[in-house]
């Protein structure tokens, strides 16, 4: 199933945010990019159509972007595939693995762009565990 608020914004400026934008272009063949959203969710239509754009300004291929729509519960919980693997809790919650590790994830809202937000995560130095 898709989200209507993967749907690219149009007018989403790459030139905006060239070092973000570099960053996934650096590391764009190595990233699996997963996005947990609804169309119901006034979070995930401020955040996803410009994420989406990001994507696409950055050429990930489609084969390595998974987008899962989640439903509410009575109890707000959400529901949906690898929610509760992914311990998903608001949406959109976008993660991105590198080697089937997550290195970055963003969650609902942020102080700045999504693609801003997870760009300053796969830019900071990665910690063995």
């Amino acid at each position: 199933m898709s989200l209507e608020t993967m749907d690219p914004n149009p007018v989403w400026d790459a030139d905006a945010y060239p070092e973000s934008v570099s960053t996934f272009e650096r590391l764009r063949d190595e990233l699996a990019v997963s996005v947990w959203g609804a169309d119901w969710c006034g979070d995930c239509r401020a955040v996803l159509p410009d994420f989406a754009a990001a994507l696409d300004a950055v050429d990930i291929p489609d084969e390595q972007v998974e987008v899962v729509a989640v439903e509410k519960s009575e109890d707000g919980t959400k529901t949906g595939p690898q929610v509760e693997e992914y311990e998903i809790e608001r949406i959109p919650t976008i993660v991105i693995e590198r080697e089937s590790q997550e290195v970055a994830r963003f969650v609902e809202s942020e102080p700045e762009p999504a693609v801003v937000f997870l760009a300053d995560q796969l830019d900071a130095p990665q910690t063995a565990t």
